[in-house]
């Protein structure tokens, strides 16, 4: 009797150096984010301009900004936002994809056809763009970002359940168990789609770091949070007017998203081999 998927799984994580790291990088981030009001050795909003672009020094570890605010103090506190609203935002994504597209790849016939043309639709549009274009059409806030970048993104999500739905409804063993009389709702909650959720954890662990990239984005252009809240979109706007004479004020807040970004995206290719049968 060979290994439980379970445990063959697990040996496939702990034997991945990558998603390790990746686990640890996106670990302490998120420990950092819970532990920031005590971690942060000033006040993020508070700044005095008598020490307005200060270089990093062990008196300012990250410099200060054009208002005097510590550097580190702000993405301590942006780590925070930003991981708010990738997981967030992906929820949202998550619920709405994956209930569309069980819908449509389940239901079939007018209902594919509705879902599939919406989100043909909203795909047809860059992804920026749109987020731009309902971002401005809305009063920024915190909310509004989370919901705007879950909303853009539910169409792939749709797009992946759908196609796995379409696999899965033809197997053996839901025939049969339409054949011995199981509704509809039993099929689709006992037997397609626990065998769907592999990917769709896949696609939504990767969406996360997509997720900090649209915030971030956002909240460049002057769309996501708005001052005086810490986020590193923000921060880099801030310093692009200063990058000649202090180039730290936009250099720590983009290497966190860098670093973020890079640890979620370890941990989803990961589970993505993990998760492979064929391995």
């Amino acid at each position: 009797m060979g290994p439980s998927p379970a445990l063959l799984m697990r040996h496939r994580i702990m034997r991945n150096r990558w998603m390790t790291i990746g686990l640890l990088v996106v670990a302490g981030l998120a420990l950092v984010a819970l532990a920031a009001p005590w971690l942060a050795p000033r006040d993020p909003y508070h700044g005095q301009l008598v020490v307005a672009l200060r270089e990093p020094s062990p008196a300012y570890l990250f410099g200060t900004d054009a208002q005097g605010r510590d550097v580190l103090s702000r993405v301590l506190f942006g780590a925070r936002l930003s991981l708010a609203v990738g997981v967030t935002s992906q929820v949202i994504a998550l619920a709405a994809g994956l209930t569309l597209g069980l819908a449509a790849g389940y239901r079939g016939r007018w209902v594919d056809a509705v879902v599939m043309r919406a989100a043909d639709v909203t795909l047809a549009f860059p992804s920026l763009l749109l987020l731009i274009a309902i971002a401005a059409a809305v009063k920024p806030s915190l909310p509004v970002v989370c919901l705007v970048i879950g909303l853009v993104g539910w169409a792939g999500m749709a797009r992946l359940v759908r196609g796995q739905v379409l696999v899965v409804r033809g197997l053996d063993y839901v025939h049969a168990a339409r054949a011995l009389g199981a509704s509809g709702r039993r099929l689709v909650t006992r037997h397609v789609l626990p065998n769907i959720l592999g990917p769709v954890v896949v696609a939504a662990t990767l969406g996360v770091g997509g997720a900090i990239m649209a915030e971030a984005a956002l909240s460049f252009v002057g769309l996501g949070a708005q001052p005086p809240t810490p986020s590193w979109g923000a921060m880099v706007a801030e310093g692009r007017d200063l990058l000649r004479v202090a180039p730290w004020v936009s250099l720590f807040p983009g290497l966190a998203i860098g670093l973020t970004v890079l640890g979620v995206n370890l941990v989803g290719d990961g589970l993505r081999d993990a998760l492979d049968v064929r391995a």
